[in-house]
Parts: structure tokens; sequence; C-alpha cells
């Protein structure tokens, strides 16, 4: 993913909404791995994917201009967010608590924290399609800003 995300650059705005998984197996079978008779569980050794986000804020060319993130969180939200922003290298971290009491996950309504370097934006409670069309707003007004800014 990380190549297809490259070969997709430069872009005004990068948005990572969602994390390919941590690891990946080391060495991949090229056949079905069989249950043994005995039970036993196979051994897979893994290896951690790249991190598409950390690599592309970091990037000296070809970054987009507002590089987002995201983090679902179950605790500590905004200082969780505020780390990742700074080691990730994004520019904002759309925070968000997804503890089980919240009914986040799998439910209709969100709740979200904007989180830069200049500090945190509480959004109120509202509709998740609500919170995608705000963001993208947001979003456009942010690069535009920084267009008229750079002439």
């Amino acid at each position: 993913m990380l190549e297809a995300v490259e070969c997709a650059l430069p872009a005004d705005i990068g948005v990572f909404a969602a994390a390919v998984a941590d690891w990946r197996v080391a060495k991949p079978k090229a056949e079905k791995i069989k249950k043994s008779a005995a039970g036993d569980t196979p051994a897979l050794k893994l290896v951690e994917n790249p991190d598409i986000l950390k690599t592309v804020g970091h990037l000296a060319k070809g970054r987009p201009s507002l590089v987002i993130g995201f983090a679902a969180e179950t605790e500590d939200v905004i200082a969780h967010a505020k780390k990742k922003l700074k080691s990730k290298g994004a520019d904002w971290i759309v925070a968000n608590d997804v503890s089980p009491e919240t009914g986040i996950m799998g439910g209709d309504r969100n709740s979200v924290h904007i989180v830069t370097r200049t500090g945190v934006e509480s959004w109120p409670d509202m509709d998740k399609a609500d919170v995608a069309e705000r963001l993208v707003l947001r979003a456009a007004e942010d690069v535009a800003r920084r267009r008229t800014a750079a002439e």
C-alpha cells in the first residue's frame, strides 16, 4: 500500500484514515497451512509493516501540503493524539474515543478532536457523515489559506 500511496504523490492533501495492519507474516507460504494431526498451532514469525502516515509525513520532497492522520483511542485521547502528531509528522490528527461505552464503533455518530501543532479543536457529537463533510471543508480551507500565504 505504501508503494501505491507514493505513486499518487504529489497531492495537496493526504488523508490517512485507516492503518494497514501493523504486522505481517515474515515468510508467507505459497500453499495453505494445514491443520496438524496433533492439533499443534503453527508458529508464525511477524515483521512490522511500513508506517505509511509516518513515511509520508516526513517526506522531504513530494509531501502533501496538508497531512491528516487519525487516532482511535480508548484513553488519554488528546495526549495520545499529540504524541502521534509529532511522531508521524502529520499536520492534523483527527482523534476520537472509541471506548465501547461511546458507541462510536459501529454507530452513526462521532465526536472528534482536531489536534494540530497550535491547539485542539473539539467538535460536538454529530452524524458521521457530517463529521466527514466538515473535515473535508476544513481541509480545503486550510490548503487555500496556505496557498494564499505562500503567494
